[in-house]
């Protein structure tokens, strides 16, 4: 039985290529994002691999679109790995924290706490039956404290924390729950985040790659509480 994926933030950037990724290793795939016409895209251009894709746009701080996803999974009858991969960087251009406004660091932890927490519950009895892996992507804005980054640093942070108490939780389950920092890459959001800046020195996100092929190799429990650097010269825990 081919290995099924759900990829959230799937429509560009990241997500994208994770999802040709997987595609290619004959992943069944759930793909999510806001943007209908470059989700439906990603989809078309997949499907050429051969397998089969279900492209279901919608935010996933809506719990009514976090509960089709889980009803998409249940369909499939399984599901072996879920990446929480939609982020939002909230108040642009980036503010201090000591301004930041309220209602946007709350749109933030919604998009970046809340949501892959939901998931991770929607999910879980199909996880468990799969003993399934859960890749939430961080950021090292988690760690860093750097100026302005205050509102999608501190989201970040408590899902790293949350990753690593779910894995302690789940081991007995079988569930195996990683936090991944990708690294700064050429993508959209990392644009918006440097307002008319070049980025083009930074990598695209076919750099990590190796990361990849890397982890989804590995036993899941195995790496399970681990939080990875994919841009790292060797991959192993974060200091």
């Amino acid at each position: 039985m081919n290995r099924t994926a759900l990829i959230t933030g799937a429509s560009r950037g990241l997500g994208a290529f994770l999802a040709e990724f997987l595609a290619k290793q004959n992943y069944r795939l759930i793909l999510t994002a806001r943007g209908e016409d470059d989700l439906q895209a990603v989809a078309r251009s997949l499907r050429r691999y051969g397998t089969e894709v279900k492209a279901i746009a919608g935010d996933v701080t809506d719990e009514t679109h976090r509960r089709r996803l889980g009803e998409t999974a249940d369909d499939f009858g399984s599901l072996d790995l879920l990446i929480n991969n939609a982020s939002t960087l909230g108040a642009s251009p980036l503010p201090p924290l000591s301004d930041y406004p309220l209602d946007k660091l709350e749109g933030v932890l919604a998009t970046n706490l809340i949501a892959p927490i939901s998931l991770v519950q929607i999910m879980l009895p199909l996880l468990r039956k799969s003993r399934g892996l859960v890749v939430n992507i961080s950021s090292d804005a988690a760690i860093g404290g750097y100026e302005g980054w205050g509102g999608y640093g501190a989201s970040k942070a408590a899902l790293d924390l949350a990753s690593l108490t779910l894995a302690n939780e789940l081991r007995e389950d079988g569930v195996g729950v990683v936090s991944v920092d990708p690294g700064d890459m050429r993508t959209q959001m990392h644009q918006e985040a440097f307002p008319g800046e070049d980025i083009s020195d930074r990598p695209l996100p076919e750099s990590t790659l190796p990361f990849w092929a890397w982890l989804l190799n590995q036993d899941n429990l195995s790496v399970s509480g681990n939080r990875y650097r994919a841009q790292s010269e060797r991959w192993e825990v974060a200091a």
